[in-house]
């Protein structure tokens, strides 16, 4: 697994115009292929009367999964250089749909991939990227006394604390990077003088 990917901060929407055609460029995280493709068939709906929606997707930490469509534009002018956008941005798990307007003016092959990996690049910019980092999950098990310390302590170490749950003791859930395990394990043996239960779990990503 990768220890860390990009990907987009948040869904929004860019718009260029160029020779009077409206290009629209939506973009959003996406977790799997369902959800891209669900996000895909909401842009569609939002705009019937457009005349492409043009897409690409690249998911997996690795980016092992990509797909693309030109979507009606001439093959290898749409789709593909907005792939090649997000592949050359290293961007991960995001989906980019690029409604076109068309203004009556032709762009020709190389005005039509200039404009759809442009303004997938443009909306990257305007939105913004994240890196989310792998960690290891740990719980943290403790009695109600010490919960609240040990809670604050971890947060002010900066560890990420994912989840608190209350039973009949207190389940702390944390993220760690893998090499910090065992000082992490040293660590909480000494703050709580070694009264705290740890069970490590599988691995997630979070914000790096």
């Amino acid at each position: 697994m990768q220890d860390q990917y990009r990907t987009v901060a948040r869904e929004g929407v860019h718009e260029i115009e160029i020779s009077k055609s409206r290009f629209l460029c939506a973009l959003a995280p996406a977790a799997t292929e369902e959800e891209a493709q669900a996000f895909i068939a909401r842009i569609r709906k939002e705009h019937p009367t457009a005349r492409h929606h043009c897409f690409a997707y690249v998911l997996g930490a690795d980016g092992s999964v990509q797909k693309a469509s030109d979507d009606g534009e001439p093959g290898g002018t749409a789709g593909v250089p907005m792939l090649q956008m997000l592949v050359r941005r290293e961007v991960r798990y995001v989906v980019a749909v690029v409604t076109r307007y068309f203004g009556g003016v032709k762009l020709g092959a190389g005005g039509l991939i200039r404009a759809y990996g442009g303004v997938v690049g443009e909306a990257l910019d305007v939105l913004g990227t994240v890196t989310r980092q792998r960690f290891r999950l740990a719980t943290v098990t403790v009695d109600h006394q010490r919960a609240g310390k040990l809670e604050n302590d971890l947060r002010a170490t900066g560890r990420a604390v994912r989840e608190v749950r209350y039973g009949a003791d207190v389940r702390i859930e944390v993220g760690l990077p893998e090499a910090e395990v065992e000082g992490f394990r040293a660590w909480l043996a000494d703050s709580t003088a070694g009264s705290a239960g740890l069970e490590l779990g599988g691995e997630a990503y979070g914000d790096a």
